[in-house]
């Protein structure tokens, strides 16, 4: 019976130790900094030239668009001074092939819109996959447990805390 309740306080004791420490563990305060990572993004040399390709591809589609738009705007001249000589069959042809056109210069908008928001995403993924591998770098030689992002409009309310945005941009070779 003695074998009996010191095995059972021993366990208790175990329990009660393990409690403890579990508490402890819970207790320790986690670190938790802040960084502006769209700062990052756009203070990398890398992203200066994506934006540049942007551009220029934005410059390629606009004019191809604005030569579509002139055309269909020709068209509509040369159909409404030729209306009165021409039967009305010919009229509403005419003006079937300046309403393809149109739809023809709206899909061609949207597919750039596409192609632009495609392009954007392609060249710019692997700019925001490397700033958040230094953030993390960062953030872990430092001992931090969590870090907020800052940049505007992403929900923190008050970044007073540590700032690791000037050691990432140190890490990621940015001296502005």
């Amino acid at each position: 019976m003695k074998q009996v309740k010191t095995l059972i306080t021993a366990v208790v004791v175990m329990f009660l130790m393990a409690g403890i420490n579990t508490v402890q563990a819970q207790a320790t305060p986690s670190k938790v900094c802040h960084v502006a990572s769209q700062e990052l993004v756009e203070q990398l040399p890398q992203a200066k030239a994506a934006d540049k390709q942007l551009r220029d591809l934005a410059k390629t589609y606009e004019a191809t668009l604005g030569e579509m738009d002139k055309e269909l705007q020709n068209k509509a001249e040369q159909l409404k001074s030729l209306a009165e000589s021409r039967s009305d069959e010919e009229n509403q042809r005419a003006y079937q092939e300046l309403m393809a056109g149109q739809k023809k210069l709206e899909e061609y908008y949207q597919s750039s819109q596409q192609a632009m928001a495609q392009k954007r995403t392609d060249l710019l993924k692997p700019l925001y996959k490397k700033v958040r591998d230094a953030i993390q770098k960062v953030a872990r030689a430092k001992g931090f447990d969590y870090v907020l992002d800052s940049t505007t409009g992403t929900g923190v309310i008050m970044a007073d805390g540590y700032d690791i945005t000037p050691d990432v941009k140190k890490e990621l070779g940015i001296t502005q």
